[in-house]
């Protein structure tokens, strides 16, 4: 009897164990989804304002939200009479790097953006995957990680299979050597913004690398709207729920739950995760738009989760493990 009690006791914790380890996934998981949902949002307010002021929008709003909750956050700490104990104390080269990530990450989205408006969204779709490739081979040489063969090949298939999304009208497209350009800096601007908030993680709250990043965003853009667009602001209330909807739901829910899953898992596997973006894209358009899903796009649709499901099975060794094992063996001789 006592035999079988700890028997069951040692099946549960096993369980227990698997599924705190799947934890950190869903939250990677409901990030992408909700980061997913940006194109139906910022579609809806391109019928109002144009694409700056829509990111213009969205980082104010973001950075309310943030500013807020950390507000919050103080006078709670203030309450108990403790600070959060979560965050390392950050240096002078700690806030330049996460300076740094917030002009990647807003120099990415306008590079995006601009990109769109000189070449089509099949080219930009297809220089954009590249993002993985570029991440993977930045944490081998900057931030010291090895990678599995599992992973490297979950990470050409899925790349690969993201290309093929765009690859038909590829095909069709004029050359636009600026538009094909400003899309790749753009995936090269997004390995940046991965590998430094990956680098100072450990550093800072979630809510506050956020915060800088729309405050910085918001920042920076302003003269660009007041400058080139009219009007800045929706004029309906529909156009508001868009872009409140875009930040509330892809900003501070999805990239909260992004930055937060880099305290688990590394860059690379965050780029790669993130290839089931334009499959999670094209099945919302096809329920909210009704655009028509062809069978060459749910074969790259298989494609692309074999790819990562790959991935996911193979092991990113971080260099802190790298760091261990060459000192264990140094020991040992």
């Amino acid at each position: 009897m006592s035999e079988t009690r700890e028997n069951f006791l040692n099946f549960t914790e096993a369980n227990l164990a698997k599924f705190s380890n799947l934890i950190p996934l869903f939250f990677l998981t409901g990030a992408l989804i909700a980061v997913s949902m940006a194109p139906i949002f910022m579609k809806l307010s391109f019928r109002e304002i144009s694409a700056n002021a829509t990111l213009y929008n969205r980082l104010w709003i973001g950075a309310v939200i943030f500013g807020l909750w950390n507000g919050f956050n103080q006078l709670g700490a203030k309450k108990i009479e403790e600070q959060p104990s979560l965050e390392k104390k950050p240096h002078l080269k700690d806030y330049t790097l996460l300076f740094a990530a917030s002009i990647f990450q807003l120099l990415n989205r306008l590079c995006f953006i601009w990109s769109l408006t000189q070449t089509n969204a099949a080219n930009a779709t297809i220089l954009g995957s590249l993002t993985p490739i570029s991440t993977t081979l930045g944490a081998w040489l900057l931030l010291k990680q090895r990678f599995e063969r599992r992973f490297l090949v979950g990470l050409v298939l899925a790349t690969v299979g993201a290309m093929g999304l765009g690859w038909q009208d590829w095909q069709q497209s004029t050359n636009s050597f600026l538009g094909d350009s400003a899309a790749l800096i753009s995936a090269f601007l997004y390995t940046g913004t991965l590998l430094t908030l990956e680098n100072i993680r450990d550093k800072f709250s979630v809510i506050n690398i956020l915060l800088w990043r729309c405050g910085i965003g918001t920042l920076f853009l302003l003269p660009v709207v007041l400058f080139f667009d009219d009007p800045i602001y929706p004029i309906s209330w529909s156009g508001w729920l868009s872009v409140i909807a875009l930040s509330a739901v892809c900003e501070v829910l999805g990239h909260g739950l992004l930055v937060y899953s880099l305290n688990y898992f590394s860059a690379a596997f965050i780029a790669v995760f993130f290839l089931l973006d334009p499959v999670i894209v094209a099945i919302l358009a096809w329920i909210v738009f009704a655009e028509n899903l062809t069978f060459l796009n749910l074969t790259v649709f298989v494609v692309i989760l074999s790819g990562v499901y790959l991935a996911i099975s193979g092991k990113v060794i971080m260099k802190k493990e790298i760091e261990h094992e060459e000192s264990e063996y140094i020991v040992q001789q």
